[in-house]
């Protein structure tokens, strides 16, 4: 038999909160580690393993603009294959793990780096990510990649 059961709060029986549920039906959950069972009797902690930002832009676009992205605002296109964004909600810090491809043209790929591992380039902060893309054809050389995607994984502030 199905039923409907209306609350606004979970409790654990020492009365710790561990829910609460809005008037919009919005979940949040209170406690400082989530973990849900994943595969056989694997767990995945669900703030540490959500990506924290993404985003995807043509960087050799007249005026670079998102055409999609997550927890991602202003992004500056400094040249030389090297791009800038900030985070809407900041990272804790600038120890964050940064991910992506770039596409150069339908033949040739891009290495894409966070720039903290690319040379004498500024590093990321919490506030905002850089990165440098290079051509695969000439290794060490600057590229506008066409097809840029990043994804950003760590904690927010």
């Amino acid at each position: 038999m199905a039923g409907i059961v209306g609350l606004t709060e979970i409790q654990h029986q020492n009365g710790t909160s561990a829910m609460t549920v809005n008037t919009s039906g919005n979940l949040t959950i209170k406690t400082g580690t989530t973990t849900v069972q994943g595969e056989g009797t694997n767990t995945t902690n669900l703030q540490q393993g959500l990506c924290k930002a993404w985003n995807f832009f043509d960087g050799t676009a007249g005026t670079i603009a998102y055409a999609d992205s997550f927890n991602s605002s202003t992004l500056t296109d400094i040249g030389g294959g090297q791009y800038k964004y900030a985070f809407t909600n900041n990272m804790n810090n600038a120890n964050f793990s940064f991910g992506g491809a770039a596409v150069t043209d339908t033949s040739n790929f891009s290495l894409l780096s966070g720039t903290e591992i690319a040379g004498g380039h500024p590093r990321s902060t919490s506030s905002s990510g850089r990165f440098y893309t290079s051509s695969t054809v000439s290794v060490n050389s600057a590229a506008n990649a066409n097809s840029i995607s990043t994804q950003i994984f760590g904690d927010l502030a």
